[in-house]
C-alpha cells in the first residue's frame, strides 16, 4: 500500500487520467467528424478512463489533513481525544513548542477577529441610522437653494439698478452744477443791469 501513497504513483495516476480524457475527446472529435479512427480512439479512451475510475474507487480517497497528529486517537472511534498541548504522550519540550505555535496562531486569529468586530460595529452603527426623513430633507434643501439662487439674482439685479441710479445721479449732479453756473451768470447779469 505504500506505493499507492508515493508521489510517483500520484503523478502516474494523474498523467493517465489526463491522457485518457484527451484520447476520449480526440475520439469524440473523430466520431463527430465520421473518421475511420474515431470509433477506435473513443473506445480506447473510455476503456482507460473506466480502468482508472475503477482503480480510484478501489483505492479510496487521500487524506488532505492529518488532524490525528495534533489530536492523537482522532482516527480511532470512541477514543478519549486530548490535544498535544494538554499533555499525553508527547515530550514536555514538544508540548511547549506545540503550545507556543498554537498560542501564536490563536493570537493572530484573535487580533483579526477583533478588527472584524470593529468593522461590524461600524456597519451596525450605519444600519441604525434613520434614513426615512432623508427624502424630505433633500426637498427642503433643494427649496432653500432655489430661493437662495432667486435672492442672489434679485440682489444682482438690485446692484445693476443701483449702478444705473448712481450714474443717473452723477449725470443729474453735473446738470445741476452747470444749471447753477448758468443761474449764477443770469443773476450776475441781472444785478449789474439793475
Amino acid at each position: 500500500m505504500s506505493f499507492f501513497k508515493s508521489p510517483s504513483f500520484k503523478y502516474i495516476k494523474n498523467l493517465l487520467i489526463g491522457l485518457g480524457a484527451a484520447v476520449v475527446m480526440i475520439g469524440a472529435l473523430g466520431k463527430l467528424n465520421s473518421t475511420s479512427w474515431g470509433g477506435m480512439a473513443i473506445t480506447a479512451g473510455l476503456l482507460v478512463e473506466a480502468f482508472l475510475f475503477a482503480m480510484l474507487g478501489i483505492l479510496g480517497p487521500e487524506k488532505d489533513y492529518y488532524w490525528e497528529k495534533l489530536y492523537p486517537g482522532l482516527d480511532s472511534y470512541g477514543s478519549n481525544i486530548a490535544p498535544l498541548t494538554a499533555g499525553g504522550t508527547a515530550s514536555p519540550a514538544s508540548r511547549a513548542l506545540n503550545a507556543e505555535v498554537v498560542e501564536n496562531k490563536l493570537g493572530g486569529m484573535l487580533s483579526e477577529l477583533q478588527s472584524v468586530a470593529k468593522s461590524m460595529g461600524s456597519l451596525k452603527a450605519l444600519q441604525e441610522v434613520d434614513f426615512s426623513q432623508t427624502g424630505e430633507q433633500l426637498k427642503t434643501m433643494n427649496n432653500f437653494y432655489t430661493r437662495m439662487n432667486e435672492a442672489m439674482q434679485t440682489l444682482n439685479a438690485s446692484v445693476e439698478d443701483t449702478k444705473q441710479y448712481q450714474a443717473q445721479m452723477a449725470s443729474l449732479s453735473k446738470n445741476l452744477t452747470s444749471l447753477n453756473a448758468v443761474y449764477g451768470n443770469v443773476l450776475s447779469a441781472y444785478q449789474t443791469k439793475g
